[in-house]
């Protein structure tokens, strides 16, 4: 996967520090197989963990093909809405076509983490999942600024990302598919981005999945 990976200075999407993945079928394949596929194991688990519920209006920020937006979008129910955005034109439109033979109202578009193309105080969760790691530094606590000014007051963070497992054996066998870069990561370091930004009830710990790790925050009520 860490091959697919391109700094996304390209004419095929807007430009961002960030990368970008362009493979968008080859990874959408690669994804399903672990398990992340729409209405999947992985993908439920951070529905779930999230908190999303009926009647949510829902932002999945990174959404690549769709995945974890779909199965939000089903807990959320007709009274609710759920939109996707990516830098990746490819994604978007993986996403799209997902949606259509899904027949779900869900909205996908191509949108970067750090210029969010929403109104302030305009969902009642934002989720992300594998995202956060393609960002540096900088550019990590800037989208999570703007996540913070698009989530509504009492608004809901929740971050699922790479948390390096502690046994060896298994981080090599790993290491193939993700990259060392990745397995670098650790979600770890994001919580005290988000106390810094503003958010409050910061948490984070493991998940039932081996290499990922949670962090979450809550928009202070108004």
């Amino acid at each position: 996967m860490h091959r697919m990976l391109n700094h996304s200075k390209t004419e095929s999407g807007p430009e961002t520090a960030g990368l970008t993945i362009h493979w968008a079928w080859e990874y959408d394949l690669f994804t399903s197989l672990l398990g992340l596929g729409v209405h999947g194991a992985n993908s439920r688990m951070v529905v779930e963990m999230a908190q999303i519920k009926s009647s949510d209006k829902v932002l999945d920020v990174g959404c690549g093909t769709g995945n974890l937006t779909l199965t939000a979008q089903k807990y959320v129910g007709p009274s609710g809405s759920v939109y996707g955005i990516d830098a990746s034109p490819e994604m978007i439109e993986v996403a799209r076509k997902k949606a259509k033979r899904n027949n779900a109202a869900t909205m996908f578009e191509i949108g970067l983490i750090e210029k969010i193309p929403f109104p302030e105080a305009t969902f009642d969760d934002v989720v992300n999942r594998l995202m956060i790691h393609h960002l540096p530094g900088d550019l990590k606590r800037k989208g999570i600024a703007e996540i913070f000014r698009v989530l509504k007051p009492g608004g809901r963070l929740f971050i699922a990302d790479f948390m390096p497992p502690s046994n060896p054996f298994l981080a090599h066998i790993l290491f193939p598919f993700v990259g060392h870069r990745m397995m670098r990561f650790d979600v770890g370091v994001i919580p005290p981005i988000l106390t810094e930004v503003g958010f409050g009830d910061v948490a984070s710990g493991k998940t039932h999945s081996m290499i990922l790790g949670f962090v979450s925050g809550k928009k202070p009520d108004a």
